[in-house]
């Protein structure tokens, strides 16, 4: 590995682990997802998996299944980009866990060009997609 690449890898770590913490805004029992859109070594947009703005702040029903209107850490920090001055075309998204098949078609649609993920998603089919639509995919050992 040159240095570049090592250095690379640093920040990706280091992404990472303020994206676990920015998880932890989630009020989601289940399982707390963050995430965070990086463009030119600057944060431009972050997210959380939650309900929408308005809504109680209660994910679950009361069989512990996740409510469908919840949003994705992803989801949430692209729609916050899209409603800022700034654009997430060419941007890193680094999200605690590996995303789902909604939220790859985000992703392909807002121009980002690489994700980052810790944790794997039941289902691999999102990350499959962001490969064949040539984004690059990495996976990183969190270091909480």
């Amino acid at each position: 590995m040159n240095e570049k690449e090592k250095k690379q890898e640093q920040l990706d770590k280091r992404y990472m682990r303020m994206a676990f913490i920015w998880a932890e805004n989630s009020y989601c029992q289940r399982r707390k997802v963050g995430a965070l859109l990086v463009k030119n070594k600057m944060i431009i947009s972050d997210g959380y998996n939650g309900t929408p703005a308005g809504f109680e702040n209660i994910c679950e029903d009361e069989m512990n299944v996740t409510k469908p209107y919840v949003l994705h850490a992803e989801a949430n920090a692209i729609t916050k980009v899209a409603r800022s001055h700034n654009s997430s075309d060419g941007a890193t998204l680094y999200v605690t866990s590996s995303p789902c098949i909604e939220c790859a078609k985000l992703i392909i649609q807002a121009g980002i060009k690489r994700v980052v993920f810790a944790d794997s998603y039941r289902l691999s089919d999102g990350v499959d997609l962001l490969k064949r639509a040539e984004i690059e995919v990495v996976s990183v050992i969190a270091e909480q």
